[in-house]
């Protein structure tokens, strides 16, 4: 195998905390792998260390020599003042270079330049490098590419990055949580990218569906040290478990060893032997060895609903507009006690202004959302509060409540309650500033719970936290006695939680779905299969024959058309594509618009002419 990556005995430090001492990794061509660790870990670090943005204390890393890489930061910086296009295009290759002066010719209106420019375009054969560009900021919801990236949310922000990244179809990609700000469709859209994709992969990712359908190396990076298995996600559930069987089983066993060996240490004079050296050195390596137990520090979710009564939340015909825009148009649900409700729906339908609307934060144009005096919100939203960056973690606790109510009837002090969300007393005096992004994020679900809510509503929870906090999250969530409304693109995460989902289509209009996101995305595929199905079905065809019949098989001649008729029909709505661009770009004079238009008309014509003949030796290819 060929070595994209080696890094070899890498330690870390930050103050007196130890993220990692002495870990090695190798990463192959054409390896899809892993990062897995608790937060605050130091996941991201060691990305930023492997890429250099970030220095190791010790140790060495080594490349292939020539491979480049394309790097994902969890918070991406980019230069404010450029568009989106500009920033994607900002990159020494000649081929972004020349694409930038095209567009700059074309709208410009120079038409001595912008000749020059489709030459350059066509030597370097940019046109399906500029084709891929539009798909990727289409598919990345990033539609108006002239929009200053000053102007853009966190969650844009970080999609023009991965764009920028997968755009320049690096030879290695490095991805801090590349599905944060995604919505389901870009999920899919990126994952069957990545498993298609030749590149190498290191990523740090807590979608578990995504980590089980791409990856193929797990590194997990606990008490300090790598551990590497061969696998996806599933497989190395099962492989972490045996190890830390074994493991423990070896520690007992060194436990019961070293009983003998304590007394024999007791009793063995202080002049030693050459041989009793020996001994005693053995004595203190099988102490370490006996001193290992692995148990999973683990988050506990274990706080008090508040009581709830008859009346939960009844949303009554509520409507909200933007303008000419609308988000919600007359929407009506009546809560029941313990409903569990997942919301899925693209970025930029009304997700979260659904959630601000019947949490009283913003008013609606029409309609009501009125909740009984029982009910009692929990609030977790995308972004942070405003935490101030000097405060420690116990004072960010205690602005909230100095003791907090137990699922078990049992009330504790503040301090105690933060030991269940992994903040000991030590890491309670640490100033904000200081904690990782999942940490925050812990910190910030611990104050949500601590009030008690018995409505939850959590808006992204997933964002930021790892995968051992997410699996607690979930078992406390599905036996939660009060009510919950989620909105999340992980979709293991929903699969898991939710009993049905509102599904924002768009323009105002939500549906309540009768099941969870997998069963709802496998009716919406069923649906649009039968959809093309029906209107192949409608479209004027040939005489066909009987499919039954012997005579009707693909003879050679036809076997051959079959196979180059997807690749031609492929190429024919790319030149379609280019001209519908060329068309609308307002540049062509009337001449060229004739041509041009004519040139459309028969690139159609042509493409149902070859669909039609596809569809039929389809049928008859067995």
């Amino acid at each position: 195998m060929i070595s994209y990556l080696q890094a070899e005995t890498i330690s870390k430090r930050i103050g007196d905390i130890i993220l990692f001492e002495n870990i090695s990794l190798n990463i192959d061509k054409d390896d899809k792998v892993a990062l897995i660790a608790p937060n605050g870990a130091g996941k991201s670090t060691l990305l930023n260390i492997l890429v250099g943005k970030d220095s190791q204390d010790s140790g060495l890393i080594t490349y292939k020599s020539g491979i480049r890489i394309g790097y994902l930061e969890q918070l991406p910086l980019l230069n404010a003042k450029n568009s989106i296009i500009e920033e994607v295009l900002n990159s020494p290759t000649e081929i972004a270079n020349t694409i930038k002066n095209y567009l700059k010719n074309l709208s410009s209106g120079d038409e001595l330049q912008t000749k020059t420019s489709l030459s350059e375009m066509d030597r370097l054969q940019a046109w399906d490098y500029e084709s891929r560009i539009e798909q990727t900021l289409s598919k990345l919801g990033l539609e108006d590419i002239e929009a200053k990236i000053e102007t853009l949310s966190g969650g844009q922000l970080k999609r023009v990055a991965l764009a920028k990244v997968l755009i320049g179809e690096p030879d290695m990609l490095i991805l801090d949580e590349p599905t944060n700000h995604l919505d389901l469709d870009m999920i899919e859209w990126l994952e069957d990218y990545l498993i298609r994709s030749k590149a190498t992969l290191l990523m740090v990712t807590h979608d578990r569906y995504f980590l089980d359908r791409i990856c193929n190396h797990i590194l997990e990076l606990d008490d300090n040290k790598i551990y590497k298995f061969q696998g996806n996600y599933s497989i190395y559930l099962e492989k972490r478990e045996e190890r830390i069987y074994n493991q423990n089983a070896e520690a007992e066993k060194a436990r019961n060893l070293m009983r003998t060996e304590l007394e024999w240490m007791l009793r063995m004079p202080k002049a030693r032997t050459h041989k009793s050296k020996f001994r005693t050195e053995q004595f203190y390596e099988l102490k370490d060895r006996a001193g290992f137990q692995k148990s999973d520090e683990t988050v506990r979710f274990n706080v008090q609903a508040t009581r709830m009564g008859k009346k939960i939340l009844e949303i009554k015909n509520i409507s909200k507009s933007y303008g000419e825009n609308p988000v919600i148009k007359s929407f009506s649900y009546d809560f029941a006690p313990g409903e569990k409700i997942g919301i899925v729906g693209k970025n930029g339908t009304g997700k979260t202004t659904f959630l601000n609307l019947i949490t009283g934060n913003l008013q609606t144009d029409t309609g009501f959302a009125e909740s009984g005096t029982t009910i009692k919100f929990g609030y977790y939203r995308q972004e942070l509060p405003q935490f101030s960056e000097n405060e420690k973690v116990i004072d960010v606790a205690r602005e909230i409540a100095e003791v907090v109510s137990l699922s078990n009837g049992t009330t504790v002090g503040v301090s105690h309650f933060l030991n269940y969300f992994l903040f000991p007393p030590k890491r309670q005096q640490t100033h904000f500033y200081k904690l990782s992004g999942g940490e925050r994020r812990r910190l910030y679900l611990a104050t949500v719970l601590m009030q008690n809510p018995n409505f939850l509503i959590l808006d992204e929870p997933t964002n930021d936290l790892d995968i051992i906090t997410l699996n607690v999250l979930e078992d406390y969530l599905k036996n939660f006695s009060g009510c919950l409304l989620v909105v999340s693109h992980d979709r293991y995460f929903m699969d898991k939680i939710v009993d049905h989902v509102f599904v924002f289509k768009g323009d105002g209009c939500v549906k309540d779905f009768p099941g969870n996101y997998t069963q709802f995305r496998n009716k919406e595929q069923e649906d649009e299969e039968n959809s093309k199905k029906k209107l192949i079905s409608e479209k004027p065809t040939k005489e066909k024959k009987t499919k039954s019949s012997p005579t009707n098989k693909l003879g050679f001649n036809e076997k051959f058309e079959y196979q180059n008729l997807e690749a031609e029909i492929a190429v024919l709505h790319k030149e379609k594509e280019k001209l519908e661009i060329f068309l609308s770009s307002g540049s062509s004079n009337s001449a060229e618009l004739v041509e041009k238009s004519a040139r459309l008309g028969e690139l159609i014509e042509l493409i149902d002419e070859k669909e039609l003949r596809w569809l039929e030796l389809d049928e008859r290819n067995e």
